[in-house]
């Protein structure tokens, strides 16, 4: 049996078995467990009571987090022209068309995101805007085929606050998703993790009190 480093073991300490949090609790929690000497990424597991099997009790959707991810991401925009003083104004790392068309053939692959104009003729407002969305934070979701939604919500290095608000956009944005397929309890359990630590437990009913 590994022995607990005296870190650990403080922390294990600190989270009750079988106790569920609140939001905010759990917020201010998993700042305290985590050790790690990086920035840690805080994660959130929802466990749905859907059949992800069932094509009408899938749920899936884009949440744009109030505070952001944390993540850098890298953001390259394919446009014409006209478009690119738009796309690097709104923060695109990476603008243009051919050029980067050959690269990414050649196997290049140092960027996170790409955006495209469908037709490549599209008005250059909305490039700027689906690279400030990407920049500030939209994530993709979608469940598992256990009936989890797993995803990241932020930084350990962010406010217990920042977290909180986070993660309660998110679960707002689950709860609207609700398919009316969906039988009993929706929303099953809720836990609160970072990178290396254990899950803190949430009480699904205290997300509402922050």
């Amino acid at each position: 049996m590994s022995k607990l480093t005296k870190n650990q073991k403080l922390v294990a300490d600190k989270i009750e078995a079988g106790k569920a949090y609140s939001l905010k609790e759990a917020s201010q929690l998993v700042k305290d467990i985590t050790t790690t000497k990086f920035d840690a990424s805080v994660d959130i597991d929802v466990r749905l009571g859907v059949d992800p099997r069932k094509a009408n009790q899938m749920v899936r959707g884009v949440v744009s987090l109030p505070n952001g991810t944390g993540k850098v991401t890298r953001v390259l925009c394919l446009c014409t022209p006209d478009a690119e003083a738009a796309a690097k104004e709104a923060g695109a790392d990476y603008v243009g068309l051919d050029e980067y068309i050959e690269k990414i053939k050649g196997g290049w692959t140092d960027v996170d995101v790409i955006i495209t104009i469908p037709d490549l003729s599209t008005v250059t407002m909305d490039v700027a805007k689906a690279v400030r969305e990407v920049k500030q934070g939209k994530i993709d979701f979608k469940v598992d085929k256990s009936g989890i939604v797993h995803t990241s919500i932020g930084k350990v290095s962010f406010t217990a606050e920042q977290i909180a608000q986070n993660a309660k956009e998110f679960i707002s944005t689950i709860n609207k998703l609700k398919p009316t397929a969906a039988k009993g309890t929706y929303i099953k359990s809720i836990y609160l993790s970072s990178t290396m630590s254990r899950g803190i437990k949430i009480d699904p009913k205290a997300v509402e009190e922050i």
